[in-house]
């Protein structure tokens, strides 16, 4: 299981991501907002002002979003998105290298968790011990990083895990980038498939069989998972289910935690 250091804990961020990122009005977000610029939902106390009813008010990306830890860690640096201009700009950059290296260390800790890779565990140790070492960085230093660099060399080692768990079998098949959006793919036999960098986004999976598929990056916004069986799905992640639509029948990776919108 991912550590408390990989999962949000808002109560300790100055909510980065409320300020940070840039907003487009769409089916997400039900406002456009430039990046650096606070959400007016953002109350004084860094905490969001209809957190309750997100979902019902046209935000379903930001009920869906995780920073996987990185937004308490780079609030604790003791810099203030408030406090000018140059301060500013020098933590939104620390808090996207820091969500990119937490984001690594969630896949990372995943693999050491899977007795079928552990040929690569050795590999993935010193790969999860060089991301440590870029994330205890200072934030002048984490403002200078390209953590995607790293993300490049991780997914090398990514790929090769998951040829290992999934075995290579026919069920389910190659469908790494495949335009699935919208698809009628009730019942659907996906085991062991890869559907990296999937767009399933609004696709219905009601009672699909996904067990050790590699959903690596896979776009599942709006995608119908009622009934769907997810159990040892590779590199899913919180934000990936928090978009999709589940149901109490839906099973997933005991890592994750299930969405409330699932109720």
């Amino acid at each position: 299981m991912p550590d408390g250091h990989l999962r949000a804990d808002c109560e300790r961020c100055l909510g980065l991501c409320c300020v940070a990122p840039a907003l487009r009005r769409s089916a997400d977000f039900a406002i456009d907002k430039p990046a650096g610029v606070a959400c007016p939902n953002l109350r004084v106390d860094h905490r969001c002002g209809i957190h309750a009813d997100l979902r019902a008010r046209g935000f379903p990306g930001c009920s869906a979003y995780d920073c996987f830890g990185a937004g308490q860690r780079v609030s604790s640096m003791g810099a203030d998105w408030r406090a000018g201009d140059d301060q500013a700009a020098r933590l939104f950059a620390a808090f996207a290298a820091m969500r990119t290296l937490h984001e690594l260390r969630w896949y990372l800790t995943e693999v050491l968790e899977l007795a079928s890779a552990r040929q690569l565990h050795p590999e993935a140790g010193r790969a999860l011990d060089a991301v440590e070492r870029m994330a205890d960085g200072s934030l002048d230093e984490l403002a200078l990083t390209d953590a995607e660099i790293r993300r490049d060399e991780v997914g090398s080692l990514l790929r090769r895990v998951s040829g290992l768990v999934r075995g290579g079998g026919p069920e389910g098949g190659d469908r790494a980038g495949a335009d699935l959006a919208g698809a009628d793919l009730r019942g659907a036999r996906l085991g062991r498939a890869s559907l990296r960098g999937a767009y399933l986004m609004g696709a219905d999976l009601t009672a699909a069989d996904l067990r050790r598929a590699d959903l690596l990056g896979a776009d599942l916004r709006g995608a119908q998972l009622a009934g769907a069986d997810l159990r040892g799905a590779l590199f899913l992640t919180q934000p990936q289910v928090g978009a999709a639509l589940g149901d109490p029948g839906t099973r997933i990776p005991r890592r994750l935690d299930r969405p409330v919108h699932w109720a």
